[in-house]
């Protein structure tokens, strides 16, 4: 089979709507090439560090690839693609250049591109990610391995916005928990808070992809008794008490729900709120306060923000 790289010149701000759009159009997995990569500190305790080429990376912006099948219908495919990413700029996102390009590959360098980019990387003081195909030997006791597949659509896990979720989540979530996990993606959140210890965990989207993808991370985290993977809007149809709620979301897909979560995280709960750019921070935080929680901590890393905060 022939496959069609689609590569999206944009901005930092941009990557994951249109990540999200990509994997709505038929994609099965994004690679991003950010140039912070190239520069930014990385601690000794977030893994063994390689070297990165700066020719993969662009001067300015961000690089968002995918793959699709060619077919009769690609040329539509990648229109509907254009049409989704102008319009984000209705929400106020940055879509930088906005450049798209098109080139054709076969599967066997498809297949060799994914593991290019993937490789096992330590994101918190308990959790490594670590692809399917890598033999990784943990370096604690206590380490927590989470198995992905960057075929399995959403990503790596190691996506800024989902890193400063699971550090969260590991100063939140305690035994027994119950656990809500809004826009689940690939799953990784669900599968981190089965690890630390919730009794049960609810993984929502309203995107078919995902939840199939979810659905397959959990059971290959062996986590499938503890996490319960279901579509839905946001928190349509969720009454019972949360003692956590995560989303890793768009700030404006956040602020349409904060009362909502308030009258699902018990008193003395948590809401965990990430996928939030620099300038809608305060507009978030403020939003969070008002529906009733206290923000305990903002969590900042590259240009993504995450809020952490507690049900009065």
């Amino acid at each position: 089979m022939k496959w069609s790289e689609i590569s999206i010149h944009t901005a930092n701000e941009a990557v994951e709507p249109i990540s999200n759009i990509l994997h709505e159009a038929g994609a099965s997995g994004v690679v991003i090439e950010d140039p912070l990569e190239l520069v930014k500190e990385r601690k000794d305790q977030f893994g063994e560090i390689y070297q990165l080429n700066p020719q993969d990376y662009p001067e300015e912006g961000v690089i968002v690839k995918a793959y699709l099948p060619v077919n009769s219908f690609l040329g539509e495919t990648v229109d509907e693609i254009k049409e989704a990413i102008n319009n984000l700029i209705l929400f106020n996102i940055d879509i930088g250049a906005n450049k798209v390009s098109i080139s054709e590959v076969n599967e066997e360098e498809w297949a060799t591109a994914w593991k290019k980019y993937y490789n096992p990387v330590k994101i918190s003081e308990r959790f490594t990610i670590v692809p399917t195909w890598e033999d990784y030997t943990p370096v604690s006791s206590d380490e927590l391995i989470i198995e992905l597949d960057p075929g399995m659509a959403f990503g790596t896990g190691t996506h800024p916005t989902t890193v400063m979720c699971i550090q969260a989540l590991e100063r939140t979530v305690k035994q027994g928990d119950k656990v809500v996990d809004v826009g689940t993606g690939s799953g990784v959140l669900s599968i981190a808070a089965a690890m630390l210890g919730a009794e049960q965990v609810k993984a929502l989207d309203l995107d078919e992809v995902a939840v199939n993808s979810a659905k397959l991370n959990i059971k290959l985290n062996k986590v499938q008794d503890i996490v319960e993977v279901s579509q839905g809007n946001l928190l349509d149809g969720v009454s019972q008490g949360a003692d956590v709620v995560v989303a890793n979301i768009l700030a404006e897909v956040i602020l349409r729900f904060t009362d909502d979560v308030a009258s699902v995280v018990k008193e003395g709960g948590y809401f965990i709120a990430s996928g939030i750019i620099q300038q809608k921070k305060q507009e978030v935080r403020d939003a969070i306060s008002a529906a009733g929680f206290e923000v305990e901590e903002t969590i900042q890393m590259e240009d993504w923000v995450a809020i952490l905060a507690r049900r009065k």
